[in-house]
């Protein structure tokens, strides 16, 4: 089995020693830490990728692992805050890392805000197991991926589906944003960790995230190893690329196929290559190389904590990054994230709404309909719909709509004004069997707590299933083929620099993305930041499949989640013979489910694949 990254740790509540744990991760290290923070060991870390020190009085202690970019002197004063009550201060330092601080006899375990790290969790008598890795605790407990979870991920939206579960039966998760926090003598528990300031100003949010994603990317430039990026002639690798140029020598690559050849992207990222002399730029023709999606699904695959997309991508990802294992990259620029940060989602006209500015949320409107070429009455309707609708009402319309015997035939892609609504179905809500559908269902339940705007909901779980489609990328190509892939883009300061300005002012009617070019006027290509094109993907993807039917054919024919009892198999069949002539068809929600069958196929599970026996372990309890 290939070895995933992850960090776990033990934590004592009174009732049994740590050190006597019977077991701890197969192939791990162990972190120097005081008994009274715990034990934590590493998987897959380099030594300089995990740092832990204390404050000169041993009150606090701060453990970082991962890209934590901070410098010596930004830690410092992060213990220093700590120290006087502010312990959060520390999960927001440079970088996408995991956070332990022990302040006194308290600890605090917390990932970042993008989900790219994610703490979990399960109790076994009084020890605390906590983890990065949610199939590494599943393994412990010898649990099962909880399919219902798995299922919903591409058969609903606008739903939180996990919160403070995870896709295994029995782990627990921590919700970005929050931290598991651990004390002796209590049960676990999870605290709300103070969201950065805000709104902020436009002008300001422009400075804010010139600052945090230049910094992300020059710190980046100074790790072990030489630096690469993905260059495929968009906004956001393309900033990436120019700023990183500004810094080190590096290898750009560029992937096209036939389909994208002519596209502005290639033409762009060859543009922009031949501006600056610090660029090698390297150019990857999927059909030279004889790769397309969803080749190289026969084979061993690569382990992860949840589907990932990238399963689908293995040899054109193989091929991508041919040039940066040649050039002994040590860290991979990807902009995945970019289109979560930069650009809003369409429901924030909702918010522009609800701030009093109704003419123009009105006129906003208009240019959505206009712009995707539909009626401007049911954009309306449906506007009108979410805003006299109460989130917590629309789940329960949407579970009792799920629930019920209303036929979820969704053969046909969202309606554009869908996308203006809280919540709804995804096209493979038609496979669903009326098991499938009670067990959706019953996931829907309303959020305890504040209740978010529209916009705020949308933005959160766009860019939480974007961070775990990061996470599971990295875990890929670092057992694949060694590669570490970074996405500043997704670093937790970035996106409060971003995020804290209101998403009605990131998206305006006729423009692409104004918070890149407010912040990057002047470091980046003016041509570039200009750009009102986007390149689709479609035939490339719609290629592949076609390439690729028997192997898929064969999959769905065995599927898991109609074997029990979930789906019926037919119209999911239906979907991919749709795909195959070239007719409409929902190709996300078909990717998802050939990756979720071929994650649910191979994902392990056996207790001694992931731990050993603790026979030898040694209790450091001074630094």
């Amino acid at each position: 089995m290939a070895v995933m990254r992850y960090v776990t740790g033990a934590f004592d509540t009174g009732q049994q020693d740590p050190a006597q744990v019977g077991w701890k991760p197969r192939g791990s290290l162990q972190l120097p830490a005081t008994r009274a923070l715990g034990t934590v060991w590493t998987v897959g870390y380099e030594g300089w990728e995990t740092t832990a020190d204390a404050a000169s009085d041993g009150r606090v202690e701060l453990v970082t692992a991962g890209d934590c970019l901070a410098t010596d002197s930004e830690r410092r004063e992060a213990r220093e805050q700590a120290a006087a009550g502010r312990w959060h201060r520390a999960t927001r330092l440079p970088g996408s890392y995991l956070t332990v601080v022990r302040d006194g006899g308290r600890v605090y375990v917390a990932g970042d805000r993008a989900a790219t790290v994610v703490v979990h969790w399960v109790l076994d008598g009084g020890t605390v197991l906590w983890s990065t890795s949610a199939l590494a605790l599943a393994a412990y407990r010898q649990a099962e991926p909880d399919l219902a979870r798995v299922l919903a991920a591409f058969t609903v939206r606008g739903a939180d589906l996990l919160g403070e579960h995870s896709q295994f039966t029995g782990v627990h998760r921590v919700p970005p944003g929050r931290a598991l926090v651990l004390e002796p003598g209590r049960a676990p528990r999870t605290e709300q960790m103070p969201a950065p300031a805000g709104p902020l100003d436009f002008t300001v949010g422009a400075e804010l995230l010139e600052k945090q994603l230049a910094a992300a990317v020059e710190r980046r430039a100074q790790l072990p190893g030489r630096l690469s990026t993905d260059l495929s002639g968009g906004i956001d690798s393309s900033t990436l690329t120019a700023l990183a140029a500004q810094f080190t020598d590096l290898v750009a690559v560029t992937y096209t196929d036939r389909h994208m050849q002519d596209e502005d992207d290639s033409v762009y990222a060859r543009r922009l290559a031949a501006d600056y002399p610090s660029i090698t730029h390297q150019v990857v023709h999927g059909d030279v190389q004889g790769v397309k999606q969803f080749d190289g699904l026969a084979g061993p695959l690569p382990v992860t904590d949840s589907p990932s997309l990238t399963l689908g991508l293995l040899a054109v990802k193989g091929a991508q990054l041919a040039p940066v294992r040649a050039w002994e990259s040590g860290a991979h620029l990807t902009g995945r994230g970019g289109d979560d940060v930069l650009d809003a989602v369409p429901v924030s006209v909702l918010d522009l709404y609800r701030t009093g500015r109704r003419v123009e949320a009105g006129r906003r409107l208009a240019d959505f309909a206009r712009d995707r070429r539909c009626s401007l009455v049911p954009v309306l309707s449906q506007a009108r719909t979410t805003l006299r609708t109460p989130y917590g009402r629309a789940l329960d319309q949407l579970a009792t709509k799920i629930a019920g015997r209303e036929s979820l035939d969704r053969s046909q892609l969202l309606a554009p004004w869908e996308s203006l609504s809280w919540c709804g179905t995804l096209p493979a809500a038609g496979w669903l069997t009326r098991e499938g559908r009670a067990q959706v269902a019953g996931l829907l339940a309303a959020p305890t707590g504040t209740s978010p705007t529209p916009a705020q909901l949308h933005e959160r779980l766009f860019l939480e299933r974007m961070g775990e489609e990061h996470a599971t990328y990295d875990q890929i190509a670092r057992q694949l083929w060694r590669v570490p892939i970074h996405a500043p883009f997704l670093d937790t300061l970035v996106v409060d620099a971003c995020h804290g300005v209101p998403g009605w002012q990131r998206r305006r009617p006729g423009d692409f993305k104004p918070l890149a070019r407010a912040a990057f006027t002047g470091r980046v290509p003016g041509y570039l930041l200009g750009r009102r094109t986007k390149t689709a993907h479609t035939r490339t993807v719609a290629t592949g499949m076609r390439a690729n039917a028997p192997f898929i054919r064969a999959l769905f024919n065995t599927s898991l989640l109609a074997g029990a009892g979930l789906i019926y198999p037919r119209p999911a069949r239906a979907a991919l013979e749709a795909a195959l002539r070239g007719e409409p068809a929902a190709l996300a929600c078909l990717h998802y489910l050939i990756a979720t069958e071929l994650w649910l196929a191979t994902v392990p599970t056996a207790r001694d694949t992931w731990w050993e026996p603790n026979e030898h372990f040694e209790e450091i309890t001074s630094w």
